[in-house]
């Protein structure tokens, strides 16, 4: 027979004649409604829509006046508002309000879950319930069984001898267990409070009993956010003793929630953490505090910051907001009152060797570019004397980029503005001075306009012009000023123009021609470019006298990259003057199989002019550059990529003469199967000036196994052929599925000089729904 019954506004105005279907109506949506609570431990008021058919398939409709009952039976399938019911046969019992589905009972709901029991009996309130073998699948893929269930005061709902499991049912072995589940004689799932209890629960792995818990207390899986504890964690070190962490989790409103924990060490006490989250429609921001009264600080050594600290903290905030799609603000900042506490502790999001505090303001549109920050790094290090003081703040540093949408005079034009402003407390001083105390800053403004011919030929013809300004001003202690008067360069003295304001311009005209050739084979394509620039401009101002502080420009590299920059300075306190050439050729290339290759080869020279490289800077910038003769060393790079990953690459600088190799980095990587790899090689030549006496050489390699789907091994090294000193290394293991993740490492590091080790070992272990629980460095260190 079947039947279709309007919702329960319709049903209620329906003949006496179909009294039959809206009982049977009110029955179906009992068990359905039932089922759907027990899934998502809402159990509230239900209220059946008022627009939905129900749709009723059964063997036979049997309607008994003597017991005042109404019974589906045989093949009975229920459709309702997207949920389904099968079932052998459902009662609906007028006196007293219970509705009974048995034999294979099978619900499927809208959402996806599938709820399976042998015989389900629940009031027509939902108030009261009983349910016998029950058995759930959700769509999230959790698991859940129970020998019985029973509904209690509306609210509880009890589980006897259940089992929980977020891990899928083997295909091959059903009957199998799965990797991990929890057994407990009495689950109480409480509907109101939005909880779920274990009692005398046992947690197996592979069916093997490896822990029992007399009881705990989890949220509701339906609930993303519930107050709570959180599961444990490991910390510690020889220093700190073994740890454990005790979080506690607050979901104070939607919006914003706070956690809280407590860390006891064995030998240092107990640390105290709390973390303010809170989100808006355009943003978030986050807020740590974390504190320490050490217990024994002695275990550090004396030449140590750690050793000479009792009481320890740090307070750290990290926001970012959308002011609209253009423009975003934000902060990350850290206050500690020491250099190392965040770091020795392990402050999450705060415990890097360098933290870089800053507050911004970013604009992008299209090719238009603002960004205005205040910043200030902070070296996190154990030594007494070490680089942090000498770190500058910069308050603050100011980049504008605009480039026209329309053509200026047929070509491409760039404005770019940058300024920056520092105060350094202490200098940091040496072979040079990188640093000096005192306040600084400067304001650049410069202009670049380019436009590209292509003759008949295919020669590619660019000329460019760029103009450029600068204001400088200086306020330095009388300390740093007696650095620059007394500076030398291997024991010769430098001429230096101290004073408080600087004013410098640069013009730059220059041409570049590249005539890209292309050569066909049978089954390859390659192009050969020869390349030309030169850029004619005046000498650098001031380039004969000390006085202009170096701080952004101090790292210079010249190579295969760089060879074709109108200016190879790394940042705006240098200028390059002088009249220079540039000339190489590029070569690119495709092969059958996906293969792919590429090269430069190219040398710069000095025409006329001061060179900018071979002239005296504060910090020998362009020492050792390759540069700082009129004819530069060689500069090239080759490299290929292959198909499933697999590339390589090799660049190096050579001298112009000997052709002796100054500086060189090889890379190599790509996967194979279910290894995959990729090894580095760096080399530099000695650089007394910078205070590296000998040659600096490094190999590191790193490296990932997949045994099966499920389990993989790891490595990775660094070893520092100059001085025979293994500096990093580590190795681990890990296990993934989808409900049990598993990850064990051991890293050791060692001071290149004095060969000291710090180990470290740790392991996280994270199960699906319940969290994860692990270590934060456990080892002697």
């Amino acid at each position: 027979m079947l039947a279709a019954v309007q919702g329960h506004g319709a049903a209620a105005r329906l003949s006496r004649r179909l009294g039959l279907r809206v009982g049977v109506a009110a029955l179906a949506l009992c068990i359905l409604t039932f089922a759907s609570g027990a899934q998502d431990a809402g159990f509230g008021e239900f209220e059946l829509p008022s627009n939905e058919q129900m749709l009723l398939t059964a063997d036979t409709l049997v309607y008994d006046n003597d017991r005042n009952t109404i019974s589906a039976v045989g093949g009975v399938q229920i459709d309702y508002a997207g949920n389904r019911l099968v079932a052998q046969r459902v009662t609906y019992d007028r006196a007293t309000s219970r509705v009974i589905a048995s034999g294979h009972v099978e619900i499927i709901e809208r959402d996806g879950n599938r709820i399976y029991a042998e015989r389900i009996d629940v009031t027509d309130d939902f108030s009261q319930g009983f349910v016998e073998a029950l058995r759930v699948e959700t769509v999230d893929e959790t698991y859940f069984a129970a020998e019985t269930a029973q509904r209690t005061g509306g609210r509880l709902t009890t589980f006897n001898r259940a089992v929980y499991t977020a891990c899928e049912p083997c295909e091959k072995k059903p009957d199998s267990p799965p990797l991990w589940q929890i057994k407990a004689r009495k689950i109480i799932w409480d509907g109101q409070a939005k909880t779920v209890r274990f009692e005398n629960a046992r947690f197996e792995m592979f069916g093997l009993p490896l822990a029992w818990i007399p009881f705990f207390e989890i949220a509701d899986p339906t609930v993303k956010r519930k107050s709570g504890f959180l599961m444990p964690g490991i910390k510690g070190g020889s220093e700190l003793g073994i740890g454990v962490t005790v979080p506690y989790y607050l979901a104070l409103a939607p919006t914003y929630d706070l956690t809280v924990a407590v860390t006891g060490y064995t030998k240092q006490g107990f640390l105290a953490e709390a973390e303010w989250r809170q989100r808006f429609n355009n943003g978030q921001y986050t807020l740590q505090m974390a504190g320490i009264r050490q217990q024994q600080p002695d275990k550090w050594g004396v030449n140590t910051v750690d050793h000479y600290e009792t009481y320890r903290g740090m307070i750290g905030s990290k926001g970012d907001f959308d002011i609209n799609p253009r423009w975003s603000f934000g902060w990350d900042v850290l206050a500690q009152t020491d250099k190392n506490f965040s770091r020795t502790y392990r402050i999450e999001g705060f415990s890097g060797s360098v933290h870089h505090s800053q507050a911004y303001l970013t604009g992008l549109n299209d090719r238009n570019y603002f960004d205005l920050r205040a910043h200030h790094f902070q070296v996190q290090e154990k030594a007494l004397n070490g680089r942090n003081d000498a770190q500058p703040w910069v308050l603050p540093s100011f980049d504008y980029a605009y480039t026209p949408d329309a053509p200026v005079a047929g070509g491409e034009l760039n404005i770019d503005v940058n300024a920056q402003s520092l105060h350094r407390e202490d200098g940091m001083y040496g072979t040079k001075l990188q640093g000096l105390e005192g306040n600084s800053g400067r304001m650049t403004a410069e202009a670049e306009w380019r436009r590209s011919f292509v003759t008949d030929g295919g020669l590619v013809v660019t000329p460019i012009l760029h103009a450029r300004g600068d204001a400088i001003y200086t306020d330095l202690t009388p300390e740093a000023v007696n650095r620059i008067n007394s500076f030398t360069i291997d024991g010769d003295p430098v001429a230096a123009d101290v004073r408080s304001a600087h004013y410098r311009s640069m013009a730059t005209a220059g041409l570049e021609a590249r005539w890209p050739v292309l050569f066909s084979a049978a089954s390859s394509t390659h192009v050969l470019e020869p390349m030309a620039q030169i850029f004619a401009r005046p000498n650098e101002p001031h380039h004969d006298r000390l006085g202009i502080p170096n701080e952004d420009a101090q790292s210079l590299v010249f190579d295969a990259t760089t060879l074709f920059e109108r200016d190879k300075f790394s940042g705006y306190d240098r200028i390059e003057g002088g009249t220079r050439a540039n000339l190489g050729v590029r070569y690119t290339g495709t092969f059958p199989g996906g293969w792919t290759a590429h090269g430069l080869f190219g040398q710069s020279y000095h025409l006329a002019g001061v060179n900018s490289y071979a002239a005296p800077d504060l910090v020998n910038a362009g020492a050792y550059s390759g540069l700082e003769e009129d004819v530069s060393d060689f500069v090239g790079m080759i490299g290929f990529t292959a198909p499933r990953g697999i590339s390589a690459s090799a660049s190096a600088r050579f001298d112009e003469q000997t052709f002796e190799m100054r500086r060189a980095e090889v890379k190599a990587g790509g996967a194979l199967g279910p290894v995959s790899a990729n090894v580095q090689y760096a080399f530099i030549q000695n650089q007394p000036l910078y205070g590296f006496n000998e040659d600096r050489q490094e190999v590191s390699a790193r490296a990932s196994v997949r045994f099966n789907e499920n389990w993989r091994g790891f490595a990775s090294g660094t070893y520092d052929i100059q001085s025979h000193t293994l500096v990093r290394n580590a190795i681990g293991f890990a296990y993934d599925d989808e409900c049990f993740t598993y990850l064990a490492s051991f890293s050791q590091t060692r001071d290149r000089v004095t060969g000291e080790r710090e180990q470290r070992f740790g392991f996280n272990i994270s199960l699906r729904t319940l969290g994860d629980i692990g270590t934060n460095s456990l080892g002697p260190r």
